[in-house]
Parts: structure tokens; C-alpha cells; sequence
């Protein structure tokens, strides 16, 4: 395949991510119909079928995507810190602000569970978000590894930090979250050094 076949192939694919991105994030998963995502897409049925599977495999693929876009947010942030404390909080406020995005919170914490399904969607938020949460927690918490606490202790915290984040959508103080991010963190750390 050509370079310029290959760059509309992926003009193509992203166009139907975007499209359904918007349409999904505007309807929902369940009341957005793949003709209307073709018709605003301006590609055919075949070129959707082409890319993706059906509806939830291009559902997925806007979930990755959105998934890779919050990590990336905590990634570049999280690592101007030094210490890992101050590390894991900027991470939490980078979390914060990249679950800002419109329609970002129904997608990954409500639709996708019911959509793609737990599984699915707790290996994608592993591949992502998770494992900057499991790094910070590892350089903060050195015990936790040591005593089979750390995947836990990871699971638990990106469940606390998907749930502000549901709350804070739903209108609850986001800096009241973020200081109960602290008090949990610290918590741990000071439970952990005993």
C-alpha cells in the first residue's frame, strides 16, 4: 500500500472515530445508528466495515482512544514532579482535567462497562491510566510491593479516582476529591510504614 493510500486509509479511520466519537458522546452508544455515523463521516457502510467489525468494535476504538488521551494527560504531567507523593497528586489533578472533556466520563466509566464490558474495559484502563496509577503508587509505597498489596491497593485507588470523577460530573467539589486523593494516599503511606 502506497504512503498516500495508507495516510487516507488512516484519514478514514479517524474520521469514523470522531464522528462516533461526537454522535456517541451527543445519543449514547445505544441510540447511535452506524448509517448516521457513515452519512456524517461522508465514507461508506463498506469503508466502516473495512475498519471496524461492527458498531462496538468502532466503540472500542474510541474508548482506546479516549483511554490513551487521559494517560497521556498524566503522563506529561505527573512527571515534572520528583517526589512521588507530589507525583501521584499532580497525576490525580491531570486525571481530573483530562475527565473534563466533554462526554469523556459517560464514555469510559458509564458506557464502556455496560458496552464493552468489564473486562474489556478494566484491560484497556490497565493499559493506560492504571499503570501510570501502579508506577506512582510503586515508588510511593516501596511496602506495598513487597507485600502483594500493589494491585490491590491500584485497583482500589483508580475505582476512588473513577468515582470522583463520576461525582465531580455530576457537580461535586473537585477540590474536596483531590484533598480525599491526599488523605487516602497518605493514609496508605503512613499504614504502610508501620
Amino acid at each position: 500500500m502506497s504512503r498516500s493510500n495508507r495516510e487516507r486509509t488512516e484519514q478514514t479511520r479517524q474520521a469514523l472515530i470522531d464522528v462516533a466519537r461526537r454522535l456517541f458522546v451527543e445519543k449514547g452508544y445505544a441510540e447511535t445508528a452506524t448509517p448516521e455515523i457513515v452519512a456524517e463521516a461522508g465514507v461508506t457502510r463498506g469503508a466502516l466495515y473495512h475498519h471496524f467489525e461492527d458498531k462496538k468494535a468502532l466503540f472500542r476504538a474510541v474508548i482506546e482512544r479516549e483511554a490513551a488521551g487521559v494517560a497521556d494527560e498524566i503522563e506529561r504531567r505527573a512527571t515534572r514532579q520528583t517526589a512521588p507523593r507530589e507525583a501521584l497528586l499532580e497525576g490525580a489533578a491531570a486525571y481530573f482535567d483530562a475527565m473534563e472533556m466533554e462526554g469523556r466520563t459517560r464514555l469510559l466509566l458509564l458506557e464502556a462497562p455496560a458496552v464493552i464490558g468489564l473486562p474489556a474495559t478494566a484491560k484497556i484502563d490497565a493499559e493506560n491510566a492504571e499503570a501510570t496509577l501502579r508506577a506512582g503508587l510503586e515508588a510511593l509505597l516501596p511496602q506495598a510491593s513487597a507485600s502483594d498489596l500493589l494491585e490491590p491497593l491500584t485497583a482500589m485507588l483508580s475505582a476512588a479516582f473513577d468515582r470522583a470523577a463520576i461525582a465531580i460530573e455530576a457537580g461535586g467539589s473537585r477540590e474536596d476529591y483531590e484533598r480525599g486523593i491526599a488523605a487516602l494516599l497518605d493514609g496508605l503511606a503512613d499504614q504502610l510504614r508501620r
